[in-house]
């Protein structure tokens, strides 16, 4: 049940990425306000991560899922009623957005705090290999390209997220059925003062091992700056970049996250399929950055095929690497504070979120396209290499071995 809910919760979350962009250019939205909704997005995002995290290790996880499934539901519907009325505003797409990121911070530190509760640690690198396939195999390919089939076929892009909403309302059905996780083994539950000042205590005992760990602090540092330089171009510009050089298609965009995704899948399947690599911290560091390179070339060509192959690539090695972060934070950080520092991993790598997607749009308006893209794919690499180092990453590898 768990795991279908998260299936049709992630499908529908593709299917909005595409109804959102052309619901916003059905109202007469331009690249500054697709900025403005996708802005929204990050601000809730950022805003409930840490809430969100101390949630997952304070109460059951299956309760704060279908919370966030109830509450995605009625904001989708919201869009969808709106739309059969007329053109959605801007305004109500961004609060509809900003709702939507509020629930993923508490969705995402839940499925992390939940993972390595049911599975051993043997087969926690398979199982985030599967989700890291079905989340791009469905976030970013079958969703968007279903949605983009969808906003061809119907009136206003806005009735489509009709889609979502079922999509959604199925998952919520799925959590209902959610059996309670086992209880904690003895010893591992931990007593924290109650109220503010045990939420305090829960922030900062999370921090402090962030801090101290020179590997997942300097790794949260390279998101940061990845994010900065990425996730604008990505979220904003692709798509008018592709309708200004390739058509107006919806599905031309749709089907361009689907060989992203595409990529993603193939990237998950590959890592999982193996060994954790016994140099973990050097292949992931070193396919994040080398595998953002193929984005620069994304805002030079107009060949829709040369976008694709290069998303596709960029799509492999994103969540190649992506597993195995996922699967050292199950590992290598203390069950009973995982939701927090998934849910500080969130805040701290994505809180120029907001910042990057709010001035991909005016940043355009002055510096060509083509340059923001060259920055975007190649700063990464330089970012990666500049933490693998601080950090001591060859060193703490060898030092902390992970065969089992």
């Amino acid at each position: 049940m768990l795991f279908g809910a998260v299936v049709l919760a992630i499908f529908a979350a593709g299917m909005w990425a595409v109804v959102m962009v052309y619901t916003v250019i059905d109202s007469g939205g331009g690249p500054v306000d697709l900025s403005v909704v996708a802005a929204a997005n990050a601000v809730g995002l950022l805003a409930f991560a840490i809430p969100g995290g101390i949630a997952a290790d304070r109460i059951p996880r299956r309760i704060l899922l279908r919370i966030v499934a109830l509450t995605d539901l009625l904001a989708i519907t919201s869009v969808a009623v709106a739309g059969t009325l007329g053109p959605v505003a801007i305004p109500h797409l961004a609060i509809v957005a900003f709702v939507l990121g509020a629930g993923a911070g508490f969705f995402f530190p839940a499925y992390s705090a939940i993972l390595p509760r049911i599975l051993p640690p043997a087969q926690l690198l398979a199982a985030n290999g599967l989700e890291g396939a079905i989340r791009p195999a469905l976030q970013q390919a079958a969703g968007p390209a279903a949605a983009g089939v969808l906003v061809a076929a119907v009136l206003a892009p806005a009735h489509a997220a009709w889609g979502v909403v079922a999509a959604y309302a199925i998952a919520l059905v799925l959590l209902l059925f959610v059996r309670p996780e086992p209880a904690a083994a003895a010893g591992e539950s931990r007593e924290t003062p109650a109220g503010v000042r045990g939420v305090l205590h829960d922030l900062r005992e999370a921090v402090v091992f962030t801090v101290r760990t020179p590997w997942l602090l300097w790794t949260l540092l390279f998101a940061t700056g990845w994010v900065l330089v990425f996730i604008g171009p990505e979220e904003v510009l692709l798509p008018f970049v592709t309708r200004d050089r390739i058509g107006e298609d919806p599905r031309l965009f749709g089907f361009l996250l689907a060989i992203y995704g595409i990529g993603g899948v193939l990237g998950s399947i590959f890592v999982s399929s193996m060994r954790l690599p016994r140099r973990y911290l050097t292949a992931m560091m070193g396919v994040w950055g080398v595998s953002t390179l193929p984005f620069a070339i994304v805002g030079i060509t107009h060949q829709y095929w040369v976008m694709g192959l290069c998303l596709f690539l960029v799509g492999f090695g994103f969540s190649y690497g992506n597993v195995i972060w996922g699967t050292l934070l199950q590992r290598r950080v203390p069950r009973h504070m995982l939701g927090r520092v998934s849910s500080l991993d969130f805040f701290v790598s994505l809180a120029l979120m907001p910042l990057s997607m709010a001035l991909a749009g005016p940043l355009a308006e002055v510096v060509p396209v083509e340059i923001i893209f060259i920055a975007a794919g190649t700063i990464p690499l330089f970012l990666g290499a500049i933490a693998y180092i601080v950090a001591g990453m060859a060193r703490d590898e060898i030092a902390h071995p992970l065969d089992a």
